[in-house]
């Protein structure tokens, strides 16, 4: 409520004494009259077949994080003035790590195995609303440019909230990539909100309990992007980490960083694209760091004492098991998206005029460093067993 009340007043201050308040004080004022719209609008029949046709499209590609995440890249490759498309790209490869890592050989060491499938079915939710609610959203802007004609009037058919129509109508005419990536930024945190983020079926059993916050040391707190420094080759990691994970605002923010770090400097946009474009997507971190993760079989089993790979120099061939995703997990058939609309009000409006969080460029130093407290962990929890298995 605190954090409501602040933006309310940022974005009264940014309308009436920022810098830019003419620009904002029309879009905030188009976007006010959009959130009072209850209009709905007949659809001709050529109209029904463009939506029945997205709605099909979209539930093909919707069918695992691995069709997702290659259905976004094929998008940003068409229409690369979509930025979003990208981003989505990238933070849906790093919402696969997250699925396997529990699967994984680090969380499989120190978290119960009884929460796997809660962690993995609160990712694969996420996932598969996000997908569900701005894929359709990309479609029909492709069929606007195919066809020639502003088709926005179709997106409350699509299930799509009030707060993006004027918003992609404002995109048809300027091709303001960077408004139309931060406003899809805060519709689909936004979306996921209520229907993930606080529902009861996860909030308990998945974001409050021990084993979330491990899964955060782990690496849901951190998405990468990986890429190969021009001059050595080396792989290398962009990123930031994610905080607050709870927070509304506080993702809306990182995702905001994220698209910074993604497109602010070209020669770093560029590799990490040829990353993306050359290497499939498998769900395993050895898709990025084979030289530190494996995806091979252990049939279930882990060596009894844990042998670092991030502390010290690891043992000749050594390697972290990161399984594939589908060696893991198979398809989920999703109950509907609940039915709601997010837009009441517009206190979430003020990040489409704050500026992008700056980041560092290289985070590889930084995913060692928590690579390093997780072994710190993993020997920590080998000792104690050790130490109480006298008085089991």
């Amino acid at each position: 409520m605190l954090q409501s009340l602040m933006n309310r007043a940022k974005l009264l201050w940014l309308m009436t004494a920022g810098r830019d308040r003419k620009k904002v004080l029309h879009l905030v004022s188009t976007l006010a009259k959009s959130a009072k719209d209850e209009e709905l609008v007949a659809m001709s029949v050529a109209d029904r077949a463009v939506v029945e046709e997205i709605l099909e499209t979209t539930g093909e590609h919707n069918r695992n994080n691995l069709t997702r995440t290659a259905a976004y890249l094929r998008f940003y490759r068409a229409r690369p003035e979509v930025h979003w498309a990208f981003l989505a790209h990238m933070v849906s490869r790093n919402g696969g790590f997250s699925m396997t890592d529990v699967k994984g050989e680090w969380f499989s060491r120190i978290a119960a195995t009884a929460q796997h499938t809660r962690f993995f079915e609160f990712l694969e939710r996420a996932n598969w609303l996000i997908f569900g609610d701005a894929y359709p959203q990309l479609l029909l802007y492709e069929k606007c440019e195919s066809l020639g004609r502003d088709l926005t009037h179709l997106l409350p058919a699509l299930g799509v909230s009030r707060f993006m129509r004027p918003i992609w109508k404002t995109f048809l005419q300027t091709k303001d990539s960077s408004l139309l990536t931060h406003a899809l930024i805060i519709n689909e945190q936004n979306f996921i909100q209520s229907r993930v983020i606080e529902s009861p079926n996860y909030d308990d059993e998945v974001i409050f309990t021990l084993e979330f916050q491990t899964q955060a040391v782990l690496g849901l707190n951190q998405v990468l992007f990986p890429y190969r420094d021009r001059v050595t080759s080396a792989p290398r990691l962009a990123g930031a980490p994610v905080s607050q994970f709870a927070s509304l605002d506080a993702r809306i923010e990182t995702g905001k960083k994220l698209y910074s770090i993604l497109f602010r400097d070209p020669t770093i946009h560029r590799a990490i694209l040829d990353f993306a474009s050359s290497t499939e997507h498998t769900g395993s971190r050895a898709d990025y760091w084979p030289h530190v993760f494996t995806c091979d079989g252990r049939g279930g089993a882990l060596a009894e004492h844990y042998s670092p790979c991030f502390l010290q120099s690891p043992e000749p061939g050594r390697r972290i098991y990161s399984p594939r995703l589908r060696d893991v997990w198979g398809d989920v058939k999703h109950p509907a998206a609940e039915r709601g609309d997010w837009f009441v009000d517009m206190s979430s409006t003020v990040h489409l005029f704050t500026p992008d969080a700056t980041a560092p460029r290289d985070f590889t130093p930084q995913y060692a460093e928590a690579g390093v407290t997780v072994e710190h962990i993993i020997l920590a929890k080998e000792k104690l067993g050790a130490l109480a298995k006298p008085f089991a």
